[in-house]
């Protein structure tokens, strides 16, 4: 037989295998985020019912989470993604079930409380333990364990956050830094578009916001500048955030006390910084994103300056203090507010920042700029695609080779003189800057200090004078 045929029969196969599989467990992962998010709100309007503010739960709810997923499964601690990624890459795919329950219980009560965390991470890793469960129980290769597990994560994300392309891109995206995984990108796909059919047919309604005012391209060049100097600016604050979260994460596992102790003081510092100052730092914090991104000044004008720093302290602290939730919902609000400070500071576009912020800083933080360019198109339209892919492949380069997902592997050198070595995860990496650009670097903080310096002298003589 032609060996062109019998090729194009072995593709046929194979893609009918996957879009059915991927199709059936799409839908299975669709109906169990609708679950999630119905018992997620449910759990939000329950905060009405308490004769005092919701939050003054926090220290409780943090000590309960840490005894559930100490007890019943130690793999739904943190934000999710990462848990998963480390299945894929260290045990075939291999994700046990009960971390299904145990991850929406937990996460439920933190965000409840007011815990500073997300529902796209609990909703990656409830799908791609679905996954797991299906293609064990069929008894699957470990290779396509493994890529059914990818689907999961594609179909959780898209169906909880309702962008089905970004979601599927996403999916494959965050595993590899530098690598998009193409053998599973239909599956990815016909996942993540299944999942998120299903979940709006059961009721999920998802927000998308319209900024109309960057409907035209005409050439802008002070724009243009303003726009690279913004990516700068969210790769710092996407350092930031990483330092920020993996720093408290370290110092409280230092800290020589009883770990539900620790819990319990943590959320209390919380419930005293939200009693004295804002509110708008606790829970997945959708109304400060709705304001940040908002078109009207007047709304927009409700977000702070200090509003990302304190939401990047905030989640720091509830991740590291047992609380159980997703990490891109808080890489959001953190992202738009900062875009608010920046549009502010440079006297317009605020909006158009704000939106820059929300998938720059998403880039920077999971180094996944292919889905944060996509996902601008899908939340914002179609006329922000050129704004996004500046600022968001800046961001990504910015933050280096850094990440709040420890366990993705390197594939990818992101400047000349550094060297890495390909293939290890972020957190085991070795990488090796070139001494003459070491040099640079000291010879140009040398060269400021002394223009500081001379300024300083300069000053008191004028001072004395």
């Amino acid at each position: 037989m032609n060996k062109h045929v019998v090729e194009q029969t072995v593709i046929f196969f194979s893609v009918s295998k996957w879009l059915l599989l991927s199709s059936v467990v799409g839908i299975m992962i669709g109906g169990l985020m609708s679950i999630f998010l119905n018992i997620l709100s449910r759990a939000e309007h329950a905060r009405d019912l308490l004769p005092f503010p919701f939050y003054f739960t926090l220290p409780f709810a943090l000590m309960l989470t840490t005894w559930i997923v100490r007890t019943f499964d130690p793999n739904a601690t943190g934000h999710g993604t990462e848990k998963v990624i480390e299945a894929v890459h260290k045990k075939d795919g291999y994700i046990n079930a009960k971390v299904i329950p145990v991850k929406l219980v937990a996460t439920v009560l933190t965000i409840f409380s007011g815990g500073s965390v997300g529902k796209e991470g609990p909703g990656a890793q409830m799908g791609a333990g679905a996954a797991s469960f299906v293609a064990t129980l069929l008894k699957f290769s470990k290779s396509d364990r493994k890529k059914l597990v990818i689907c999961g994560i594609s179909a959780g994300f898209a169906s909880v956050f309702g962008t089905p392309i970004a979601g599927a891109i996403f999916g494959i995206e965050v595993l590899i830094i530098g690598v998009i995984m193409y053998d599973v990108l239909l599956p990815s796909f016909i996942a993540g578009f299944a999942a998120f059919t299903t979940a709006q047919f059961l009721g999920v309604t998802y927000h998308y916001y319209d900024i109309n005012a960057y409907r035209a391209f005409s050439l802008d060049v002070t724009l243009i500048v303003q726009v690279v100097v913004a990516g700068v600016f969210f790769g710092i604050v996407s350092d930031l955030f990483i330092t920020t979260v993996n720093t408290l994460e370290k110092w409280i596992k230092t800290i020589p006390y009883n770990r539900y102790l620790k819990a319990f003081v943590a959320g209390l510092m919380m419930v005293v910084i939200s009693y004295f100052l804002s509110e708008n730092y606790l829970g997945l914090g959708l109304g400060t994103i709705r304001d940040a991104l908002s078109p009207n000044a007047l709304i927009s004008d409700n977000v702070h300056w200090y509003d990302f720093i304190f939401k990047t302290l905030f989640t720091a602290i509830t991740l590291a203090s047992g609380g159980s939730g997703g990490i891109i919902t808080p890489v959001f609000y953190v992202g738009a507010t900062s875009g608010v400070v920046f549009g502010n500071l440079t006297g317009d576009h605020v909006a158009l920042f704000a939106a820059l912020g929300f998938v720059s800083v998403l880039a920077g933080t999971t180094n996944s700029p292919i889905a944060s360019i996509i996902m601008a198109v899908e939340l914002f339209g179609v006329h922000m695609a050129n704004y996004a892919a500046l600022s968001v492949v800046i961001a990504f380069l910015i933050t280096g080779h850094r990440s709040v997902f420890g366990s993705q592997k390197l594939a990818l050198n992101k400047a000349d003189n550094i060297t890495i070595k390909e293939g290890d995860d972020l957190e085991e990496s070795s990488i090796s800057i070139n001494m003459k650009d070491i040099d640079k670097v000291k010879r140009l903080k040398n060269r400021l200090r002394y223009k500081q310096l001379r300024w300083q002298v300069k000053n008191a003589k004028d001072d004395f004078k």
